[in-house]
């Protein structure tokens, strides 16, 4: 593997061992914002409903969009190998706090720290991205974009199982170990990699600003991603919440389980990577947004379970097909400044998927799921509309 990092570190192409360890670490990382959301139920059943137990996806949410606007940066001024596993490190200790929450609050404060921490998701991404040669890097980045939808979807099966049968409190304690264990498989896969920018701190975070003033392919595919991850957020915010309710009387383990369904995102993953490579990744964003309002007009207009089970299924294909496409498009910009370019994106997909989050609550609470799917279908629509600005 040692003979694979020179050559990646001098520009070859990445290795596939090393690759596929990069898409194990990004999803165990993306994994620790999910866990939270089919939990949910039983959380509020020890704390209450209502008050803070209600802001915890919210607080994730936005505790990754300020991990992403603070901490991605240091990936193009600071060797990514080491910062790589150093977070991964103090990621498994803000697993511990949230393990150890007394209280609601501090639930919700500990979930906002690790929110934050598990954004070194976004140190791997631009680091497999910068690894590959240009004719693969779209085939580069949905492969490691695979084992982060892995993470994004097992994470709920996974937390269901254990909080239906152990608690929610043993799932995050789970995530200590994977935690540890990513570091340590960062340690052995990463090679050295240079800083492609000797830019200071400040000076980094000061040219987020310019970036998204220079940019208007960023701009377009950061609103984008925004919306998409918002309705995509909507659905999986609630869907606990519905099927616990008096129309299914289901469990956060079955919750959970939809998590597997998603799982076609994966194997499209790679796919919409190599047709962003041949035929440009604008048409391949367009057929995403489409795909997600199409899947909260079944959410919304039929409304059974079979709608959702094969819902669930068409917005993730479709959320993740766009995400992928919208990286290809924004990588191409400034190679140095590829961290930061993934900075701007995802602190705006993440805000996107907090605002979602808030507004599927709110919808939940004032008109029940007609409302909650009425709010994701608006937010995949204006995904949709903007597409149409974009240029190959």
């Amino acid at each position: 593997m040692q003979g694979q990092a020179t050559a990646a570190a001098r520009g070859g192409d990445i290795g596939g061992l090393r690759l596929l360890a990069m898409a194990v670490a990004t999803g165990l990382a993306v994994a620790n914002i999910y866990y939270n959301q089919p939990l949910l139920g039983i959380i509020e059943a020890q704390f209450g409903t209502g008050g803070a137990a209600g802001l915890i996806p919210t607080a994730t949410q936005l505790g990754y969009a300020l991990g992403l606007f603070l901490l991605v940066p240091l990936g193009d001024i600071l060797p990514r190998r080491p910062l790589i596993i150093v977070q991964f490190v103090i990621l498994g200790g803000a697993l511990a706090l949230a393990a150890s929450a007394p209280t609601a609050g501090m639930l919700a404060a500990a979930s906002f720290l690790l929110g934050a921490l598990s954004t070194v998701a976004q140190q791997i991404v631009p680091f497999a991205a910068s690894l590959a040669r240009p004719e693969r890097r779209g085939a580069t980045i949905g492969a490691v974009m695979s084992g982060l939808l892995a993470g994004i979807l097992l994470s709920r099966t996974l937390a269901g199982f254990v909080g239906a049968h152990a608690g929610w409190r043993e799932m995050f304690w789970l995530g200590v170990p994977l935690s540890l264990f990513s570091a340590v498989l960062m340690a052995l896969a990463l090679p050295s990699h240079a800083p492609v920018s000797k830019m200071r701190y400040g000076a980094a975070i000061r040219s987020l600003a310019h970036l998204w003033l220079r940019e208007p392919a960023l701009r377009r595919s950061t609103m984008v991603q925004a919306c998409l991850f918002g309705a995509f957020t909507v659905f999986w915010t609630i869907l606990a919440l519905y099927l616990q309710g008096p129309r299914f009387h289901l469990g956060a383990d079955v919750a959970g389980l939809f998590g597997v369904l998603g799982l076609a995102g994966i194997f499209a993953a790679p796919l919409a990577g190599r047709i962003a490579d041949r035929r440009g990744p604008q048409s391949v964003v367009r057929v995403g947004a489409g795909l997600a309002l199409l899947s909260w007009g079944l959410f919304g207009l039929w409304g059974s379970l079979p709608a959702l089970i094969l819902g669930v299924v068409v917005l993730d294909l479709g959320s993740q097909s766009a995400m992928i496409s919208n990286q290809h498009i924004i990588y191409a910009l400034d190679e140095s400044a590829r961290s930061r370019i993934n900075t701007v994106y995802m602190t705006g997909m993440f805000l996107g998927g907090a605002a979602g989050s808030a507004l599927a609550t709110l919808a939940w609470t004032n008109g029940g799921w007609a409302l909650v799917s009425l709010t994701g279908g608006l937010m995949a629509l204006v995904a949709l509309i903007a597409t149409a600005g974009m240029r190959r």
